[in-house]
């Protein structure tokens, strides 16, 4: 019994090596999605672009931009009075992802890299910039419509107070 399982399994894991990433090729795409940031309460609209380059058929570099939101905020001004302003708040990111066929068009995937933040705060009395540079991971899934393109889905923690999850489309080439 354990033969026929291990049988079986080894021709779907084949079969999916069609529509797997060819090595030494690029891919780029967009995507869209959302936030959460702990701080606010609601969750914002992301998009992004991205870049990549496909190792071999498990690995690839990527890097991208996304604008991970814009939230509107009350903000103090000098004279004590609540004022509204926003919070605009973009990624730029570096990672490896190690990707691995579970069917015949499905990819499961990861991915581990550095990314850096930068918060812009807008407000009548004031304006204000902040960035930092943090780990990022994530996990996510991919459907190749074809060998040059495919669709995923993933979540990402960008910071350890916030979670992206965003769908998106890639193209190789």
């Amino acid at each position: 019994m354990f033969k026929k399982i291990a049988a079986a399994t080894a021709l779907v894991l084949a079969s999916s090596a069609a529509f797997a990433a060819q090595p030494n090729t690029f891919y780029a795409g967009a995507d869209v999605g959302k936030t959460k940031v702990d701080d606010f309460s609601k969750r914002d609209t992301s998009v992004g672009a991205f870049v990549g380059y496909n190792l071999s058929q498990n690995f690839a570099v990527e890097g991208g931009y996304r604008r991970l939101g814009d939230y509107d905020i009350g903000v103090m001004s000098y004279g004590g009075a609540i004022d509204n302003g926003s919070v605009k708040v973009d990624q730029a990111h570096l990672s490896l992802v190690g990707s691995m066929p579970i069917g015949e068009s499905f990819s499961l995937y990861g991915r581990l890299g550095v990314n850096r933040l930068e918060a812009k705060l807008s407000s009548p009395a004031y304006d204000s910039k902040e960035s930092t540079t943090k780990a990022l991971y994530g996990v996510g899934l991919s459907y190749a419509f074809t060998p040059a393109v495919s669709a995923r889905l993933e979540v990402q923690k960008p910071a350890s107070d916030g979670t992206n999850v965003s769908a998106g489309v890639a193209f190789q080439f």
